[in-house]
């Protein structure tokens, strides 16, 4: 069955359901032996991004005046949940969903007139976010890539990681130090929109892209800027002031990676319960047994109630209001509701589990990112202690 697209004018948006509906219908034809060749071959999922980008659905976010869908976060998370839910893998795309957001808030009506219907129409993808150092980690304000003002261009040298989708987009963010690091920590750094099309038509050799394999299929990359020139049309707000810009977009990004883990944590629920049904051992379904029923259970909970903060998260991000305490819960509660199912529907498995075709394996691997990334668990509980709990920083 093909999945009608959703009318991206409509000013009303859909109930929950029936987006839930649509992306179900379109996920279809998707089904475990796709996702399960592309894992194998650590090839990008590009038909079904191809599928979801005629549907409209990637332009969830993007507000109807230009083309998109003008959806909230909470519909937007229920379109990454039901694919993951699916058994698919929302890292193929999922970045264009929450990078969006520092276009929207802060850039200027041209870059949005300029970028946005052209996304939305599926004509332009903005896939890749180009901020994390080696040396710098989860401390953003330590990066050392530079961007130099040269006349009307900024020139952009230095080092990436973690820069995922970048030869399946056309856009890319880019953050670079424009002013010496000073007291002020989060001062000196500025986002650039960077049109990969003139960079790769006009100065091919100043970006240099080496693919990094990892235990899933994630298509990323480390990125060497070799003194890339961008125009300054290029800067998304004020220079000097793009921390503020990407941090902004991290509420959304926890929010929008915690419905994936939920997504996870159903699929691994079900196939688990599945598999206890219809699994046969000494004359009797093995989900009579309470050691195998019960995990299945308690790890299904612990996804209903993560699920709960994922909408009060979204609720409150839709609301225009303070949520940074809630996204942060979610995410954490979520990926460790994802992984506990996880483990449990492996463990029902069996053997089998660790078999290829029944695809246990190959989520598990999937899910297990969501304990780390977007950002390490450990560092959400030091959060909570400190700026929810008033609990002195241990750093």
């Amino acid at each position: 069955m093909t999945a009608q697209p959703l009318d991206a004018r409509s000013q009303a948006v859909p109930t929950l359901d029936n987006i839930r509906q649509t992306i179900r219908e379109l996920c279809a034809d998707f089904g475990d032996d796709y996702w399960r060749a592309t894992d194998q071959e650590r090839r990008y999922p590009q038909e079904f991004v191809d599928t979801l980008t005629r549907s409209g659905l990637l332009a969830a976010l993007i507000p109807a005046k230009y083309g998109g869908l003008g959806y909230g976060l909470t519909e937007a998370s229920v379109i990454m949940e039901e694919i993951n839910r699916s058994g698919g893998h929302s890292a193929a795309c999922h970045a264009q969903m929450y990078t969006m957001g520092a276009l929207l808030r802060h850039g200027n009506e041209s870059q949005k007139t300029a970028y946005l219907p052209e996304i939305a129409a599926g004509r332009l993808r903005l896939q890749a976010f180009s901020i994390t150092e080696d040396k710098a980690g989860s401390d953003t304000t330590s990066i050392e890539t530079v961007a130099v003002r040269d006349g009307e261009d900024f020139i952009i040298t230095g080092h990436k990681s973690w820069t995922s989708r970048i030869d399946e987009s056309d856009l890319a963010f880019v953050l670079a130090r424009t002013s010496p690091k000073s007291e002020q920590r989060t001062y000196g750094l500025t986002l650039f929109l960077v049109d990969l099309r003139q960079v790769r038509a006009q100065q091919a050799e100043t970006l240099e892209i080496v693919k990094v394999r990892t235990m899933f299929n994630y298509a990323t990359n480390q990125i060497y800027y070799h003194g890339m020139r961008v125009p300054t049309s290029a800067v998304i707000g004020e220079v000097d002031r793009g921390f503020a810009y990407v941090i902004d977009g991290w509420n959304a990004e926890r929010i929008l990676l915690a419905a994936e883990a939920i997504g996870d944590g159903y699929w691994f629920t079900q196939r688990g319960a599945d598999y206890a049904n219809s699994r046969e051992v000494f004359g009797r379904k093995i989900g009579t047994n309470q050691g195998v029923q019960f995990p299945i259970v308690d790890a299904y909970m612990k996804v209903r109630a993560a699920d709960m903060m994922r909408f009060e998260a979204a609720r409150l991000f839709d609301a225009g209001q303070s949520c940074g305490a809630e996204a942060n819960m979610a995410k954490h509660l979520a990926s460790d509701a994802s992984w506990e199912a996880a483990n449990v529907s492996l463990n029902t498995h069996g053997g089998y589990g660790f078999v290829d075709q029944y695809d246990i394996e190959r989520k598990f691997r999937e899910t297990r990112m969501y304990q780390v990334a977007p950002v390490n668990n450990n560092l959400i509980k030091a959060f909570i202690g400190t700026k929810v709990l008033g609990m002195p920083r241990s750093y």
